[in-house]
C-alpha cells in the first residue's frame, strides 16, 4: 500500500466539528484511505451510499433512523456520498441536528457533490483533493531509484494506485477498462449527454493535442457538436477529474496569445488508454507532450498538498516564444519549462523578463526531475 500524503491532513481534523469533504476520480483510492484511516478506530463505521438501504435512510431525512444507521460510532464516513439525492441539505441535518457525530464524505464527481453541498454546507465544511500517486508517495514505498529505473512506465502507464504495480499486460488491460464509460459514468448519468460516442471523441482529440493549444471551434466542428455543448462537456471533464487546463497568461504584450487554452490529463496512463497508445517512450513521436502533462500534472500535486492555489497558465506569443507552465500568486511568478531532451538550454524570453520582471526559469527534465517538488 502506498502511503497517501492526505491522510495526516485529513486525521488532524477529526477532532474538528466540521464535515469533511474528500473528492478525487474514480479509483484513485478514496476508500482505501478511508479505510486506513479509520482502521484502528472503533467508534468509526464506512457506510457505502450506493447501497440502496443506505440511501433510503438518509434521505428520508428521519434522524431517529439515522441514528439507527450510525449505531453507537462517532465518526461516520459516507463513501460515494454523490449518490444520495439533496446530500447537502441532509449534511446540514447531521452536522446541526445530531452535532455528536464526526462526518467525513467522499465524492468521485466533484460537480455533482459540489453543487448539491457548497450552498447548503457554507461553514461547516473542508475539502479535500485526492489525485492518483505523486512522485513523492512513490519515492516513500519504493524509493527514487526506483523512480529513475521506472520513469518511462510511469509515463506510459500512469500513477493510479492500483494500476502502478501490475505486470504490464495486465495495466494495459485495466487502463482500459478505467478509460471506457467506468470514468465517465457519472457525467453519463446526465440527462442531457444523450451520446457517450461524443465524450470519448472528445476526450480522443483532447489527447492527441496534449502540450498544443486547443480550439473549441475546432472541436466543434470535428465532432459536428455546437460550441456551447462542447464547452459543457469540457467543464464537466474537468470537474470529474480526468482533464484541467491551462489558460493563457496575458496582460502587458500586444503579440500575446489571449484567448486559447491547453488541456492536459490528470493521469497520463488515461490519457494513453484513450488514443490506445502503450507505445514505449523511446518509440513514441509524442514524448514531449507526454512529459508536459506528467509535470504540470505532478505541480498540481504538489501544490494540492502544501495547500497552494496558485493561478496557472501556459503563455505564448505569436512569434512563438513560449512557457510550459506559470505558477502566479500574490503577485510572485514561478515559469516552468518541461524537457525530456534537449540540445540547448531554454532561456526565458526577452520579452517577457521586459514586461513581468521575472528572471529564473526552472527546466525539468528526467534528470531533475525530483526539483519539480520544490
Amino acid at each position: 500500500m502506498y502511503p497517501r500524503e492526505l491522510l495526516k491532513k485529513i486525521k488532524d481534523r477529526l477532532a474538528n466539528r466540521e464535515i469533511v469533504i474528500l473528492y478525487g476520480a474514480r479509483q484513485v483510492g478514496k476508500t482505501t484511505l478511508l479505510k486506513e484511516l479509520l482502521a484502528s478506530n472503533s467508534e468509526a463505521i464506512i457506510l457505502n451510499c450506493e447501497m440502496q438501504s443506505v440511501a433510503d435512510i438518509l434521505e428520508s431525512k428521519d434522524l431517529s433512523l439515522v441514528q439507527a444507521l450510525f449505531e453507537d460510532k462517532k465518526i461516520i464516513a459516507l463513501d460515494e456520498a454523490q449518490k444520495i439525492n439533496n446530500i447537502g441539505s441532509i449534511l446540514k441535518l447531521i452536522h446541526d441536528e445530531l452535532p455528536h457525530y464526526k462526518i467525513i464524505a467522499t465524492g468521485s464527481s466533484s460537480f455533482e457533490l459540489s453543487n448539491k453541498i457548497i450552498e447548503p454546507l457554507t461553514g461547516r465544511n473542508i475539502k479535500f483533493k485526492l489525485f492518483p500517486l505523486s512522485l513523492k508517495e512513490i519515492k516513500e514505498k519504493n524509493g527514487w531509484l526506483w523512480i529513475i529505473n521506472n520513469l518511462s512506465n510511469l509515463l506510459v502507464f500512469g500513477m493510479y494506485p492500483g494500476i502502478i504495480d501490475l505486470p504490464a499486460s495486465d495495466k494495459r488491460i485495466k487502463l482500459s477498462e478505467l478509460a471506457s464509460d467506468y470514468l465517465f459514468k457519472d457525467i453519463l448519468a446526465y440527462q442531457y449527454i444523450k451520446n457517450p460516442l461524443i465524450i470519448r471523441k472528445l476526450l480522443k482529440a483532447l489527447a492527441l493535442q496534449i502540450g498544443s493549444q486547443v480550439s473549441v471551434n475546432e472541436l466543434s466542428n470535428m465532432l459536428g457538436i455546437v460550441r456551447p455543448t462542447i464547452e459543457n462537456y469540457l467543464d464537466l471533464l474537468e470537474k470529474n477529474f480526468v482533464i484541467f487546463s491551462l489558460s493563457t497568461f496575458s496582460t502587458n504584450l500586444r503579440n500575446e496569445i489571449k484567448k486559447s487554452r491547453k488541456y492536459y490529463f490528470y493521469d497520463t496512463g488515461i490519457r494513453n488508454a484513450i488514443i490506445n497508445n502503450f507505445n514505449p517512450t523511446i518509440n513514441r513521436t509524442d514524448i514531449g507532450g507526454l512529459w508536459e502533462n506528467f509535470c504540470i500534472s505532478e505541480r498540481i500535486k504538489v501544490n494540492n498538498i502544501k495547500d497552494k492555489k496558485p493561478n496557472i497558465f501556459f503563455w505564448r506569443t505569436y512569434d512563438g516564444a513560449e512557457i510550459d507552465l506559470i505558477e502566479e500568486s500574490d503577485g510572485n511568478i514561478s515559469t516552468f519549462e518541461f524537457k525530456w531532451q534537449s540540445k540547448r538550454q531554454p532561456k526565458l524570453p526577452k520579452s517577457f523578463i521586459q514586461n513581468y520582471g521575472s528572471k529564473e526559469l526552472r527546466i525539468i527534465g528526467p534528470s531533475n526531475l525530483h526539483e519539480i517538488s520544490k
